[in-house]
């Protein structure tokens, strides 16, 4: 059974190999932006929370996500493992997901660092040709990543296993199933 929680910057591959690895593990990917976006399109009460903040431009509260990872948690399919995508973001969110975990006698298995050198990870985000992707709006979003997610990687010392997220999707998954083999 794993429980594990993926990090790493913006433009790392996360979802690519959250795809890949949830496949290989035979346990589901659950994404923060699925979540929100499963909520808010079949309007569950959730989901019109959320929305309410960002038709006003605001974050939803942690209150509103913790509630619809616990949802999701909750589902029969993540009751052999799961891999949680873009949460927790913050510490306060890992002690909420620490708690759901344990209520239910768990604990994460590992938490997967995707790590790539700030220069490429500028460089595929300009590839991909976003209009909102500029480099100084690019350089801005990896500096509050590593503001955001100093802390949280600290909170999980112990937990983690870093991955070299340089390479080809099959490289990459292969390293990661390997670090995954090594740390059981």
């Amino acid at each position: 059974m794993v429980r594990l929680v993926l990090v790493g910057p913006p433009g790392a591959g996360k979802g690519t190999q959250a795809a890949v690895l949830s496949e290989k593990l035979g346990v589901p990917h659950i994404s923060t932006g699925d979540l929100f976006r499963a909520n808010i399109g079949n309007q569950t009460a959730l989901g019109q929370k959320a929305k309410s903040y960002m038709d006003a431009g605001e974050l939803v509260p942690d209150e509103v996500t913790n509630e619809m990872v616990r949802d999701r948690l909750d589902d029969d399919d993540a009751a052999k493992g799961f891999l949680l995508d873009g949460y927790p973001r913050n510490t306060a969110q890992a002690d909420v997901l620490s708690g759901m975990l344990g209520e239910k006698g768990m604990e994460l298995t590992a938490v997967m660092q995707f790590d790539v050198p700030e220069e490429e990870l500028v460089k595929r985000m300009l590839e991909r040709g976003r209009s909102d992707d500029t480099e100084d709006v690019i350089r801005r979003r990896l500096a509050v990543y590593q503001s955001e997610t100093a802390p949280l990687l600290e909170y999980y010392q112990g937990k983690i296993i870093k991955i070299d997220a340089v390479g080809s999707v099959e490289e990459i998954s292969s390293r990661a199933m390997e670090a995954l083999r090594n740390q059981a």
